[in-house]
C-alpha cells in the first residue's frame, strides 16, 4: 500500500538522471549546478499564510533553580541577539500543551529559522527546544512535524486535536490568555 504522502519527486518526473560521480573528498556525490530552491527565501505552501513560520518553545525545569536562572539569561540573550524575531513572556509554569515551564520565540523567514536553530544548537545549555511549523493542523505541527533539541518532553496534545480547539479557545477566553501553541 503506498504511503499517504505526496511524492518527494513531484515536479522532477522527467528530469535527467543524476550522476553517480563522487566528489574529490571520496565520499559525497557530485550534484550538478541548478537553480536555487525557493525554500531558502520562503516557507513551503503548506505553511499557514499570515502567521509566523516556526515556533521555538524553549523548555526548562521550573523547580531547578540553576536551570531557571540559565533559562532567564537565555531568554534575555535571545531578545538581544535576535531583536527581529518575536519573543513571548517567560512562563514559570506549564501552559497549554507544554508539560514544563517555557518561553516561545517565533521566526518569520527561512533565514531566521536557520539562524535561531543553529544558534540554539550550541547555546541552549540544559534547556530543551520544541520546534514546530505552523500549518492548518496544530496537532500535526506539534507531533509528526515537530523537531526537538535535547530532551523530548511528552506534550498534552489532546487540546490540539480539531474537536478540542473550540473548547480550548472558549476556556482561554474565560480564564485569561496563554501563548500560542
Amino acid at each position: 500500500m503506498p504511503l499517504p504522502y505526496p511524492s518527494p519527486l513531484a515536479g522532477y518526473e522527467n528530469a535527467e538522471p543524476l550522476p553517480d560521480k563522487i566528489n574529490p573528498d571520496g565520499k559525497s556525490l557530485y550534484n550538478p549546478p541548478g537553480p536555487k530552491s525557493s525554500a531558502y527565501d520562503q516557507f513551503p505552501e503548506q505553511f499557514k499564510p499570515n502567521k509566523n513560520g516556526f515556533d521555538f518553545h524553549i523548555y526548562y525545569i521550573q523547580t531547578d533553580e540553576d536551570e531557571t536562572k540559565f533559562a532567564r539569561a537565555l531568554h534575555e540573550r535571545i531578545r538581544r541577539e535576535f531583536p527581529e524575531i518575536r519573543i513571548y513572556r517567560f512562563w514559570d509554569r506549564p501552559v497549554g500543551p507544554h508539560p514544563v515551564a517555557m518561553f516561545e520565540a517565533n521566526v518569520f523567514s527561512p533565514h531566521q529559522t536557520g539562524a535561531l536553530f543553529s544558534w540554539l544548537a550550541v547555546n541552549r545549555g540544559p534547556c530543551s527546544v520544541l520546534i514546530h511549523p505552523n500549518t492548518d493542523d496544530p496537532y500535526l505541527d506539534h507531533t509528526e512535524l515537530a523537531t526537538w533539541m535535547g530532551r523530548q518532553w511528552p506534550l498534552r496534545t489532546e487540546m490540539l486535536r480539531p474537536s478540542s480547539r473550540q473548547a480550548q479557545a472558549q476556556a482561554a477566553a474565560t480564564s485569561g490568555s496563554a501563548p500560542s501553541a
